[in-house]
């Protein structure tokens, strides 16, 4: 068992936690500061309960084959996440029902306010057990996708261990890479497909229980997207095909001439032309870690100190092995203080970019731990990947800790470039969402058809697919956030368009970025993120003028580097 999480009290019994939360629904309050009070306790409850919940999930990304750490989690989805749902739901209405809500502060507590409000607005009781179910699918999902392992060179590998190798500059190496992997998606893609079909199916009728036209829009307002709209998003999506897809041909167009191949084939986005070898920042995760403090040494010692402490606290799970599920995360652990980095490190400049990302999270909870009203440390997904897609940008220089001077030149042009080929992808996975949402009776042929329509129009007007069309669907297979926390990926996109922002002014002046930055970072969800943004520095804008300046800056920039 995990022992990098406080567990104050068991929730194997669930009647303990339910006396504690009808103890707090019945309490006697007589005025303002009692109401004061008890949200503070109300909070320190949910503290204690959040933090063994995100253990025990982070315990269970960890290891997807250790029956223990898969019993407690499927639990707490099954028996104590309901639980917290119904008396959330209650607390929420004990607290807008108070006579005494118009006696607190407007400028401090009209925002927790708000939230609260759309809370019960979406809330119904019907929609638990739909709850339960949508969560056995997700966790069905990663025992599905976590297992995976093949046998590569007389070796046995995860998945995540063979996709170095789409980078190598021997194209038969690299196609056989690819093929591995696209086949090991395609086994499972009856598997898969059923989950979503099941999915879709729970997650509309959740929709429906509320009185919401669909899913899509039931989602906006469980990410309390009080600032843009789903129009916001489609104009962004034709902004992104206008002015970024563009310059996403040219790139692709120059990497095939230094690949020397007559066509740029699925296989040879990555790779490297011959003569050059992929880059190979470390060997093992201690190295990766001792790179990153030391860059952060000359940034800020609070970052320094933050890290060291993770390490030495046991809350930095980096390396991919057997029974561990893809991708990378940071949880907070809210009674430790402190944040987890779950990551599958191959020793690529991927990872390198990856634990400064999830850094940029745990910097951010760091921060927000000065904030009075524990409810505003629960912040909006644009304000939470600003703060780590910044530190992207802010860790470039410092990225010399791994590299020489040319393959520090590399990895940065990589960083910059990344904007141009994931800002289609963003809007991929987004319009694809709200289509399949928007759309619920489709059929499995008609998503298919629909993801390679979308597919071909922001990932592949150049890369040449014929005779693998059938495979592109393999591509949002692996997109987690699809199963688990659907529409949570057009926010990457917003907040790399803040990042961008801050990596320029980091450039005019480092110091200020960075005190803009921490700024912003300890407001939470205190305020709006329009005054969030403000608060960095930078706008909250994502026009297609906003996207016209920032790729004409990024073009400069990769001029720069030559």
């Amino acid at each position: 068992m995990a022992n990098f999480y406080i567990e104050t009290f068991s929730l194997a019994d669930p009647q303990e936690l339910e006396q504690r939360l009808q103890k707090l629904v019945k309490q006697e309050l007589t005025s303002a500061q009692d109401l004061e009070q008890w949200l503070r306790e109300k909070n320190e409850l949910f503290n204690h309960v959040q933090e063994i919940l995100n253990g025990h999930y982070a315990d269970f990304q960890c290891r997807t084959d250790d029956e223990t750490a898969q019993r407690n989690f499927e639990h707490d989805q099954e028996v104590i996440l309901p639980l917290l749902t119904k008396y959330e739901a209650e607390l929420n209405e004990k607290f807008e029902k108070s006579p005494y809500l118009s006696e607190l502060d407007p400028a401090e507590y009209g925002l927790l306010i708000r939230k609260t409000k759309n809370a019960l607005e979406l809330f119904r009781e019907e929609n638990i057990p739909l709850s339960i179910e949508e969560s056995r699918l997700v966790t069905e999902y990663f025992n599905i996708t976590g297992n995976i392992n093949v046998e590569w060179e007389g070796e046995e590998k995860t998945l995540e261990q063979i996709y170095p190798y789409l980078k190598d500059s021997d194209r038969t190496v690299r196609e056989k890479a690819w093929r591995t992997i696209q086949g090991e998606y395609s086994k499972r893609a009856d598997q898969l497909e059923e989950i979503m079909d099941q999915l879709i199916r729970i997650r509309h009728q959740k929709a429906q229980n509320a009185g919401l036209a669909n899913y899509r829009d039931y989602m906006f307002k469980e990410y309390e997207r009080f600032d843009y709209t789903p129009e916001d998003c489609f104009k962004l999506g034709e902004a992104v095909k206008k002015q970024v897809v563009p310059f996403k041909v040219e790139l692709e167009k120059a990497h095939q001439a230094e690949l020397g191949v007559d066509k740029l084939r699925p296989w040879d986005t990555d790779a490297v032309p011959a003569g050059k070898k992929p880059l190979k920042p470390f060997s093992e995760a201690d190295e990766l870690i001792a790179g990153t403090t030391r860059i952060f040494d000359q940034m800020d010692p609070d970052f320094t100190r933050l890290l060291r402490t993770m390490d030495e606290r046991g809350m930095l799970d980096l390396s991919s092995r057997k029974g561990k599920a893809p991708g990378g995360f940071c949880i907070p652990l809210p009674v430790s203080e402190l944040s987890f980095i779950f990551m599958n490190s191959v020793g690529t400049q991927r990872d390198v970019q990856t634990l400064v990302h999830e850094m940029g999270h745990c910097i951010h909870n760091d921060l927000k731990k000065t904030l009075a009203i524990d409810d505003y440390k629960d912040v909006p997904m644009e304000s939470a990947e600003l703060a780590s897609m910044s530190m992207e940008y802010f860790t470039m220089e410092g990225w010399s800790e791994f590299y020489n001077e040319a393959d520090l030149a590399r990895a940065k042009k990589e960083q910059l470039e990344s904007f141009i080929y994931l800002a289609p992808r963003m809007i991929l996975i987004d319009a694809f969402q709200h289509w399949m949402y928007e759309n619920p009776n489709h059929t499995r042929e008609e998503r298919t058809a629909k993801y390679q329509q979308l597919f071909k129009e922001y990932l592949a007007p150049y890369i040449d697919w014929s005779g693998e069309e059938d495979k592109i669907v393999n591509s949002w297979y692996r997109v987690l956030h699809i199963f688990e926390v659907p529409f949570y990926y057009i926010e990457y996109l917003i907040a790399n368009i803040g990042a961008l922002q801050m990596y320029k002014q980091y450039k005019e002046n480092p110091e200020q970025a960075l005190a803009n930055y921490k700024k912003a970072l300890t407001l939470g969800a205190s305020k709006s993120l329009p005054e969030v943004y403000a608060a960095a520095g930078i706008t909250f804008d994502f026009s297609e003028e906003m996207l016209t300046d920032l790729v004409a800056f990024t073009k400069k920039e990769l001029e720069l580097i030559g």
